[in-house]
């Protein structure tokens, strides 16, 4: 080809019979289509498709290629959706799955009654489906709204597809603007960023670009600005200070300084964002904080909330200020026909006698036997307790250590539609001791609403681990109230129990966190499968949870097994894992509905986990990280079901599921909060920047009874050897010292 000819592009129709691939973070496809040479004769073709779903008829833009192993391929450069021609493409497509309340079936009672005119009369004279066999008004109806719907969605997609915004963004966006779409996509392309959920600011700049607004304008600055102070939420911090906000935006923006700074100050201005003065790491050389501005009414609010709750002259258990210690404590005594060490005698003092108290430690050193008795005491006499925990697994685990019902923290505070709470501090909760384990858990946001709720003169126990890792949401709630110069009392339990000595799981957490190597020969409960390559050890980590563990401990694969990765990509990673676990555990099989989604597809029988807080599904919300299996499908009602961990039905339109991740291997970050009888850690160099100490030990303590580890000795060496990288922004400390505002 002469260097300065145009390349010819070529144009393909065919209806989409099946995806064989999709990367869901590219977009890359490889897909079957039938051109109207018969079922049996499909082509090859590969390329931007992320969104077709099979049933659609296509017209496709690339061009024609040839690969040494398939043969002949078109490679789709970009495609549009078309409606099809033929009694067999009406009958494909609409028992597909696309319309809602059309199923193969009813598609093909349709199609047998009205031909080649199916789609005319569902599109002109949508009344007439009454006339179909079985077809009743109802059903008539919602046929109707669902065609107009798809109708509108189409229109949005189109004007979108030429940016590469897939079809579930294009039936968010649609969802949220509804006949407005076009419009706000036009004028107001970063709004998208804000309002919904999966577009983040590099989208909505692409699509910006290409409607015309400036690389320049303030507009587009300010929405960079807030994006830079969101991917820092996302990592964990509360605020960035000022010049490090300035220099990250920079990077993204690639525009002047100057311009940056002054959108800054138009956005403080604004009470876009919030900047207050805060200590640096040197506490004499204060640092310009810019927060979000929920980060910042939230860390006021519960630094002022926490002093107001130990400081208050009320009391709701006054008897434990004039209790005889040594008569309770010898009645605990007989109770659990066990005694209390030095340090827990302490901590349940200090629960009982303060109005905030911290209970932190490692695995083995009675954390559980603690609270239990705290909670016997409390409630021997009459006080109302209320138990609590993030997540539905930790909940039950408080459940049965103390047979006293727990709750997970959201669905305690009831909280609503919009993220708003049933109880805060107009209505507190009905308790006269709270108490929260897996503290270390708690973001800012969460830990704000919880301590609003409750009330003058209760009581609040937290009770964690402070050596795990922090939170996935912004801040380090517990951390921060065991600094140092903290005022929240607390105890810290350092002794490990002669039993829990015996585990090999136990002991080896304690020496991760002391820094030294895990012992991995001669236990029963802790093993290491050496390998050195990330695509060799992924392929040991399938074999060791699919075969091995079963057969030597009797464990079900699927309900007792969890594979911890330190990353999501790579070839060991959650992401990669997860596809070859899914079909070693839970394979396709014709008498199983399943659904692809993007690059992923669900089965019934499917470990899944919620990616993101969403306050409007199931009885109190579905929050970042809750886990579940797969337990419905309904391609006609074109809705999925999963049974969470609380045992909760929650079901999801199609539109929704990149709402879902599969969860036969999940990060270390997402299991806190969890417990599983037996955990796989692959551990390889390809993970090198995220090996650390509190991510092993993490791992490791998500184990009730067996750890195996599959990786290299050099990868936990790095583990084992770095402490972290450092502190969170937050200010919450300094303002529980009374130096902040309140």
């Amino acid at each position: 080809m002469n260097g300065g000819e145009p390349v010819r592009h070529a144009v393909l129709e065919g209806v989409l019979e099946r995806i064989t691939f999709a990367n869901e973070e590219t977009g890359y496809t490889v897909a079957r289509v039938d051109t109207g040479r018969g079922a049996n004769d499909l082509l090859t073709v590969v390329g931007a498709l992320l969104g077709a779903q099979p049933g659609e008829s296509l017209r496709m833009r690339g061009r024609w290629g040839s690969h040494p192993q398939y043969g002949k391929q078109f490679h789709v450069e970009d495609y549009t959706t078309v409606l099809p021609a033929t009694i067999q493409g009406i009958r494909r497509y609409l028992g597909s799955g696309l319309i809602k309340g059309i199923g193969p079936v009813l598609a093909d009672r349709i199609v047998t009654h009205f031909g080649v005119d199916a789609l005319d009369v569902i599109e002109q004279n949508p009344q007439r489906l009454i006339e179909v066999p079985k077809l009743g008004p109802k059903r008539t109806k919602l046929i109707a709204a669902a065609w107009e719907e798809q109708k509108a969605i189409k229109e949005v997609m189109i004007f979108l597809q030429g940016v590469g915004v897939s079809t579930s963004l294009a039936v968010r966006i649609y969802k949220q603007y509804m006949e407005k779409s076009i419009e706000v996509v036009r004028t107001e392309p970063y709004r998208l960023a804000t309002d919904v959920w999966g577009i983040g600011f590099r989208t909505a700049d692409t699509i910006a670009k290409s409607v015309g607004i400036p690389h320049d304008s303030p507009q587009r600055v300010k929405a960079g600005l807030q994006f830079t102070l969101s991917e820092a939420t996302g990592n964990g911090n509360c605020f960035l200070p000022e010049q490090e906000l300035i220099s990250e935006a920079i990077k993204i923006l690639q525009v002047d300084t100057g311009l940056v700074i002054d959108c800054l100050a138009e956005l403080i201005a604004e009470e876009g964002v919030v900047r207050e003065q805060v200590p640096g790491e040197d506490e004499a050389a204060p640092v310009g904080a810019i927060y979000l501005v929920p980060f910042h009414r939230a860390e006021i609010s519960l630094a002022a909330a926490l002093l107001r709750l130990l400081r208050t002259g009320d009391d709701r258990m006054p008897e434990f200020a004039t209790v005889d210690w040594t008569k309770a404590l010898a009645w605990l005594r007989r109770q659990n026909d066990t005694e209390l060490a030095g340090a827990q005698e302490e901590a349940v003092k200090l629960a009982l006698t303060e109005k905030v108290a911290v209970l932190t430690g490692g695995p083995g050193c009675g954390k559980s036997f603690t609270v239990r008795s705290i909670v016997s005491l409390a409630r021997a006499k009459n006080a109302r307790v209320v138990l609590a925990a993030p997540t539905g697994r930790a909940a039950k685990r408080l459940t049965e250590l103390t047979g006293h019902p727990a709750a997970t923290v959201h669905r305690l505070l009831e909280l609503r539609p919009g993220g708003d709470a049933a109880y805060d501090r107009d209505r507190p909760l009905p308790a006269d001791l709270v108490v929260v384990d897996e503290a270390s858990m708690l973001d800012l946001l969460l830990a704000n609403k919880l301590v609003k709720a409750i009330g003058p003169g209760a009581h609040l126990l937290l009770v964690g681990d402070v050596d795990q890792l922090p939170s996935v949401g912004a801040g380090e709630v517990l951390r921060d109230l065991l600094a140092v110069d903290s005022p929240i009392p607390h105890v810290r339990l350092t002794q490990v129990f002669r039993q829990a000595q015996q585990s090999g799981v136990v002991s080896n957490a304690h020496r991760i966190n002391a820094g030294e190597q895990p012992i991995t020969d001669g236990l029963d409960d802790f093993f290491l499968f050496p390998v050195e390559e990330a695509e060799a050890a992924a392929e040991l980590t399938v074999d060791v949870v699919a075969r091995r563990l079963p057969k030597k401990f009797g464990v079900n694969p699927r309900r007792d097994v969890q594979v911890l990765a330190p990353m999501h990509r790579g070839p060991a990673g959650a992401g990669a894992l997860n596809l070859v676990l899914q079909e070693a555990l839970t394979p396709s099989r014709p008498e199983v509905p399943e659904r692809r989604f993007g690059g992923r597809v669900f089965r019934v029988g499917d470990k899944v986990t919620q990616i993101r807080n969403n306050y409007d599904k199931g009885a109190n919300g579905v929050f970042n990280g809750t886990l579940g299996v797969v337990v419905a499908l309904d391609n006609d009602e074109q809705k999925l079901t999963v049974r969470t961990d609380e045992d909760e039905d929650v079901d999801y339109e199609f539109g929704e599921l990149d709402e879902l991740t599969h969860a036969y291997a999940v990060t270390i970050h997402r299991s806190q909060g969890s417990e599983y009888p037996v955990v796989v850690v692959p551990l390889t160099t390809g993970s090198w920047l995220m090996l650390q100490r509190n991510l092993l030990y993490t791992a490791v303590t998500r184990a009730k009874r067996i750890v195996v580890l599959v990786g290299s000795r050099r990868a936990i060496g790095q583990a084992v050897r770095t402490v972290g990288a450092g502190r969170r922004h937050t200010a919450l400390g300094w303002r529980l010292r009374g130096l902040g505002s309140a």
